[in-house]
């Protein structure tokens, strides 16, 4: 054995378990090949449905047992509209394409596996396995299809159970006895029962949420939930009792009675009462109390109770079988009773359904008006509603009672008495009468043409009152449409009816994130994490985007968000150059406009006392004659450095704050600043025009004077030029401190003595003509040659106070 095994050579047992195989391919070909829709058809396998359904029709003409008297029409047509069947269904097809499938309760690969066992004798009975489903549960089989059109939009009127299962599932064997019992006991209840297989609809699974088997879900108002707990009939019930709603059915006693009477005013609904003698709800009623809860306001009295004596009194009713009473708008006299040994469900949704509108229901929503006014079908059925167009003042309640006992003694299957309130549906009241306003109570006959709102009413003449003249004409004109449809002359097309009863938003946000918080934990609780994946990732993207972003900006200096760009070398200019930098510069703006503030109690601190360091604060001094030309020209000879995120332009109103230039002239404490400077600062009143570079940081500022161009604009402007081109030369040179010292004495002797040869001819100077200048003086700036004027502190903006304001 152990040499045999060793053996390089392949012994008799793979050769036989190769020619094994071979035969049993064989044979599978030849048994799918036995019944193909494709050749019966004569289509290939990619034709379309409408290739498909064109060659069924030419067939089906062609072989139908009426015209063809071939003694194999029939067998053939019968082949062709099987053909057809498997074909034009979409699961169907794709389940032949795959496995051969040809009947729709053939599991996958039947007759493989069937083939299989019938030559090899293998008894699936030694599993427990039956060879085809069972035909009790077949009826309850889902598809997706089915599911989503039918089962999804029923499971808001009842719930649904499912049941999960496979073929080879030992585990759904041992569990097939409890669910059997449970069906039979809760399908009569109404509730709805389905049946999923993974191998058949893979695709209706992962829809639910179900990746094995067995698995138990149940389905209430198209919200899955998974049956965790053990597969006991009593758990069970309890589960879908569980998944209802908890306020469907109120508890009465002798003390809230009246008040759930009287609550059709509000709700719109009629009132229902069991009573019965179990202390807990039966879960019966609220299966039928969930189907209506749109509709009808449900109630239990337990009848053995010592605090419903009262009420059982007032109903004179003693009995023990169940008895359910409906109530409308009269809260004395029930209008229907019912009482039987065994309630159904089936008896109580008769019950209710024939009577879940008022006598004169409330129009408070477009379904129930869809509901009590539908539109017109044939000419046998017209529905005709009597429409009481009013309010809820007190005033108008005796008229409201009138029509009312109006529509109670002249109800008919034709006829259908509704009523609105004038204020909390205004739309459609404007579309029935157009510029009116119910001053008393309005009546309008319509009938309804179209889905899209059309209608034909007619108004009756002379309002509502309540009284027996009105009665009598109502009633008349209620008889000649019913004789008469074109008795309705006035047509309209009414909007959309607001919805009355509508939750609140936030109500709808908690309801939304309750379930989303019981889904969580539920996942969580057993470990659901496939289902969980889509929730998470949620919770982890928010989480991402809130440390990425805010926590981080939160550490993060105002200074570090965008780092500084190193300022670009600028070249050595001739002079022609410098003769045109008031116009242009080399550095490319990255705006098309300039950002101007005005200086004023509120934006002062910030722009100069507290401003950041290393950030200049260019300030135009201008008043209120010259504002609008200054800050033209101004924001003309900026515009080429207002690029940078350090210097800030402002404007300060000489008019308004006419002390303050004084002040920070005074405040100057430079000794090199001349005394007749000092003097000539002070003395002048006209400080429109000057310009001054503040860094709010340091304390320093740069000080720009108008200087007079008219008659020698062009020697001026050569001089200024030479000797900045000279300076220019003299810097490359030098890189030295005491040479830096020097030539900012020399600028200083310069820029005062043209300061003064400025101020001597400032009658002469024009306002467009101050800032001619300002273009040069703003290079200067840049390269930090002007002349700095410390002071100890910055003055305030108060007229009244001429006190330095403190860092």
């Amino acid at each position: 054995m152990t040499a045999g095994r060793n053996s390089p050579h392949p012994g008799p047992c793979p050769l036989a378990l190769a020619i094994l195989l071979l035969v049993f391919t064989e044979r599978l070909v030849e048994t799918t090949a036995g019944y193909d829709p494709y050749k019966v058809l004569g289509v290939s396998r990619s034709s379309s449905q409408a290739e498909v359904k064109k060659a069924y029709k030419n067939l089906a003409k062609e072989w139908h047992p009426d015209k063809n008297k071939d003694s194999i029409a029939e067998d053939m047509f019968i082949k062709i509209t099987k053909s057809y069947e498997i074909l034009s269904n979409e699961e169907r097809r794709a389940n032949f394409d795959r496995y051969g499938q040809v009947d729709e309760n053939q599991p996958f690969g039947q007759a493989q596996h069937q083939h299989f066992q019938n030559n090899f004798y293998f008894d699936e009975s030694f599993f427990h396995f039956s060879r085809s489903r069972d035909f009790a549960d077949s009826k309850y089989f889902l598809h997706h299809a089915q599911f989503n059109s039918d089962v999804l939009p029923d499971s808001h009127k009842r719930p649904y159970l499912i049941k999960v299962t496979s073929d080879w599932c030992f585990a759904c064997i041992h569990i097939e006895p409890v669910w059997k019992e449970t069906v039979q006991e809760l399908e009569p209840l109404g509730v709805g029962i389905g049946i999923v297989d993974l191998g058949y609809e893979r695709r209706l699974a992962n829809q639910l949420g179900a990746h094995r088997a067995p698995s138990i879900i149940g389905l209430v108002n198209g919200r899955v939930t998974f049956f965790h707990q053990a597969i006991v009939r009593e758990h069970l019930r309890q589960f879908i009792e569980d998944l209802l709603p908890q306020n469907l059915v109120e508890k009465i006693t002798d003390d809230n009675y009246q008040k759930f009477l009287d609550s059709w005013h509000v709700e719109n609904k009629p009132n229902v009462l069991l009573f019965d003698q179990d202390f807990n709800v039966p879960i019966v009623y609220k299966l039928t109390a969930f189907a209506f809860r749109d509709y009808v306001h449900f109630g239990y009295v337990d009848q053995g109770d010592t605090h419903n004596i009262e009420l059982l009194r007032q109903f004179n009713l003693n009995s023990n079988f169940p008895i359910m009473l409906l109530f409308k708008e009269d809260i004395k006299n029930p209008v229907d009773i019912i009482q039987a040994r065994g309630l159904n469900w089936k008896i109580m949704d008769v019950f209710v359904s024939n009577n879940k509108f008022l006598q004169v229901p409330r129009l408070v929503n477009q379904q129930l008006f869809d509901e009590l006014c539908p539109v017109k079908q044939f000419h046998r059925r017209r529905k005709y509603c009597v429409l009481l167009i009013t309010n809820d003042d007190q005033a108008f309640v005796p008229r409201n009672k009138a029509f009312l006992d109006f529509a109670t003694f002249n109800t008919k299957d034709v006829l259908r008495f509704v009523y609105v309130y004038q204020h909390r549906q205004q739309p459609l009241c404007q579309a029935l009468l157009p510029n009116q306003a119910v001053v008393s109570p309005q009546v309008v006959i319509l009938e309804r043409r179209s889905p899209a709102g059309k209608v034909f009413y007619r108004s009756v003449i002379g309002g509502w009152n309540g009284s027996e003249e009105d009665k009598y004409r109502l009633l008349e004109h209620l008889e000649l449409v019913q004789k008469d449809p074109t008795y309705l002359t006035s047509d309209a097309t009414l909007p959309e009816l607001n919805n009355e009863m509508a939750p609140m938003f936030l109500i709808e946000w908690l309801n939304a994130a309750c379930d989303y918080v019981h889904q969580i934990y539920d996942d969580l609780l057993y470990s659901n994490w496939r289902e969980m994946m889509p929730i998470l990732s949620l919770i982890f993207s928010a989480l991402f985007i809130l440390f990425g972003t805010v926590i981080i900006q939160a550490f993060s200096e105002p200074g570090e968000s965008k780092p500084r760009k190193p300022a670009p070398k600028e070249q050595p200019q001739t002079d022609d150059d410098a003769s045109s930098r008031s116009t242009t510069s080399s550095r490319p703006p990255k705006k098309d406009f300039v950002e101007v503030t005005e200086l004023t109690d509120v934006t002062y601190t910030s722009n100069l006392v507290k401003l950041r360091p290393g950030h200049i604060n260019v300030v135009l001094v201008l008043t209120n004659a010259s504002k609008n030309a200054l800050l033209r020209k101004f924001a003309k000879e900026v515009f080429s450095f207002s690029g940078t995120q350090t210097i800030h332009f402002s404007f300060l109103n000489a008019d308004k704050h006419h002390h303050w230039m004084p002040s920070l002239l005074r405040s100057c404490s430079d000794t090199s600043r001349s005394a007749s400077h000092s003097d000539e600062d002070e003395d002048s009143s006209d400080y429109s025009g000057h310009v001054l570079a503040l860094n709010g940081y340091k304390k320093y500022f740069c000080h720009f004077r108008p200087v007079f161009t008219g008659d020698d604009l062009t020697d001026a402007s050569s001089v200024s030029a030479s000797s900045f081109s000279s300076e220019s030369r003299r810097k490359s040179r030098s890189r030295s401190r005491s040479s830096s010292d020097s030539r900012s004495r020399s600028h200083s002797r310069e820029d005062g003595a043209r300061s003064k040869r400025g101020s001597s001819r400032a009658t002469s100077i024009e306002v467009h003509h101050k800032l001619d200048r300002l273009g040069l003086w703003m290079e200067r700036l840049m390269e930090g040659t002007l002349p700095r004027w410390h002071v100890p502190s910055w003055p305030s903006l108060h007229a009244a106070e001429c006190i330095p304001t403190e860092n």
